[in-house]
């Protein structure tokens, strides 16, 4: 039915029956969007995006799976998935979904222009040019995710940001809020800028968000 309704769009669509042969279609043929389900046989959706994502290929990925819950979102977004669809789902949805990655991933983003390459707030500092964190001269190691999420927050720092506003401008796409996906990511920010008894940098602000500031 996915292929038939995507066919309809004007898409030219190829199926892949199991996740051997997606992984090898992935890395050897040029798409504009991928979609991936987790429970395949052979290698899972998982590994696929992981894999892609290791040889460099940029394009969209869209996982499109029953599994739903924060821990399997954020799992794929690690992985370097661009959206996440939970089954079942609605049609109109993920053609709109298709559509937006799809005109997305034909964007050449302008360069960026850098008046700094150190962003700071009290002892933690973030490195624009190496993408690496450290506070009061200790190293931090995030994830590509993490370092997104940090780098927002610094760069609105002492301003409130909604949940709403972060999933905008760190995934650029718009969860279900149930997911929390925000909140498990604050959390492990935390973990990592916060440890040995660190003065606190993320505040939360109940029913409103996050806000980076000094105590």
């Amino acid at each position: 039915m996915l292929i038939r309704s995507l066919s309809e769009e004007g898409y030219v669509v190829s199926l892949a029956p199991d996740g051997n042969t997606g992984l090898d279609m992935a890395l050897h043929s040029h798409y504009s969007l991928m979609i991936l389900d987790i429970m395949l046989p052979g290698v899972n959706g998982m590994e696929i995006c992981r894999k892609v994502r290791e040889a460099g290929i940029t394009k969209p990925i869209l996982m499109l799976t029953a599994l739903g819950t924060t821990q399997n979102i954020v799992t794929g977004l690690d992985y370097g998935a661009d959206d996440y669809m939970v089954k079942p789902y609605k049609l109109a949805e993920l053609l709109a979904r298709v559509r937006v990655m799809i005109r997305r991933g034909h964007i050449t983003p302008e360069p960026e222009v850098k008046n700094e390459e150190v962003i700071q707030i009290a002892d933690l500092e973030l490195n624009l040019k190496d993408k690496t964190a450290n506070r009061a001269g200790r190293k931090i190691d995030l994830t590509a995710t993490e370092y997104r999420l940090l780098k927002y927050l610094m760069d609105n720092k002492r301003r409130l940001l909604s949940r709403m506003d972060i999933l905008e401008n760190v995934w650029g796409i718009d969860f279900n809020m149930n997911t929390k996906v925000v909140d498990v990511y604050v959390n492990y920010l935390r973990k990592k800028i916060e440890s040995d008894d660190a003065a606190k940098l993320i505040h939360t602000v109940v029913g409103m968000g996050y806000i980076l500031k000094e105590e």
